[in-house]
């Protein structure tokens, strides 16, 4: 019975991140612009620009090779993302945090970007 329990909550909360990245997704894609996807894992965090109307990636990086702890390689993350963004001409972009809070390493790769001249 336990283990049924177990189960239940996992399938739930699968569902609950399901719903929360729909919602998230769906309100950057209607403002038409590049986005800017980002996959936070426990030890390493990667971002990409994706144009959706061509459905292609722009731009990606990811901390690999990177020195320094979690937030600083999150904030070098956004700031080499933006570099590359403006190699390929692309200034504005729509945050997608998926099913990740706005804090921490999600914050850090955000603000890393708005400086390197990405605009939200």
């Amino acid at each position: 019975m336990f283990i049924m329990l177990i189960k239940g909550l996992l399938k739930q909360i699968k569902k609950s991140r399901f719903r929360r990245v729909k919602r998230v997704r769906m309100a950057v894609m209607a403002q038409k612009r590049a986005r800017l996807s980002v996959f936070r894992s426990n030890k390493h965090i990667a971002a990409q620009i994706i144009d959706d109307i061509s459905k292609k990636t722009v731009a990606a990086v990811s901390d690999r090779g990177i020195i320094g702890n979690k937030q600083e390689r999150a904030k070098a993350v956004g700031l080499a993302l933006a570099q590359e963004a403006k190699k390929k001409k692309v200034t504005q972009v729509a945050f997608d945090r998926a099913w990740y809070k706005f804090h921490g390493r999600v914050r850090a790769l955000a603000e890393g970007a708005k400086e390197g001249g990405l605009q939200f």
